[in-house]
């Protein structure tokens, strides 16, 4: 029979704590991902109502329905993406492109845009963009570590 006399909430010697241990590690590495994911699903948020935020849906109808699409796409994955980051690096690819094409939809969707939609689009899409290539590296890390 083992001894298990130790001090009450003292789980060192507990046969189940290196992998609890190992498990946390490797919740506490898809944490920043999620949390980077979380930003994408606001960021898809700001691109879906910003045609009225704005204030150009009504001049710029083709672009407020692309920006409608895009941002509800991009929270969706967004959401999807946070609820399981560890899965989540062919997804990011996807929403670079989409960050990408919310960065030239002004130009491509419109003709002579307005300073407000260029901006808007510009910087979401710009952010988006950046963070897609941070959880991208924040993945590649984790798997860097994990392969060590």
């Amino acid at each position: 029979m083992a001894d298990v006399s130790h001090r009450p909430g003292d789980i060192r010697g507990h046969p189940d704590a290196p992998e609890m241990r190992d498990r946390y590690a490797r919740m506490l590495q898809t944490r920043g991902v999620a949390a980077v994911e979380e930003l994408v699903i606001l960021a898809g948020i700001w691109a879906a109502v910003s045609a009225w935020t704005v204030h150009f849906a009504a001049a710029r109808p083709e672009l407020a329905i692309t920006n409608l699409v895009v941002g509800i796409a991009l929270a969706v994955l967004g959401l999807c993406m946070s609820m399981a980051p560890e899965r989540s690096a062919d997804l990011n690819f996807v929403v670079l492109l989409m960050g990408a094409w919310l960065i030239v939809a002004p130009w491509v969707v419109s003709r002579n845009p307005d300073t407000g939609p260029i901006l808007s689009n510009v910087i979401t899409g710009a952010c988006v963009c950046l963070f897609a290539l941070t959880a991208g590296g924040l993945l590649m890390t984790k798997r860097k570590g994990a392969t060590h």
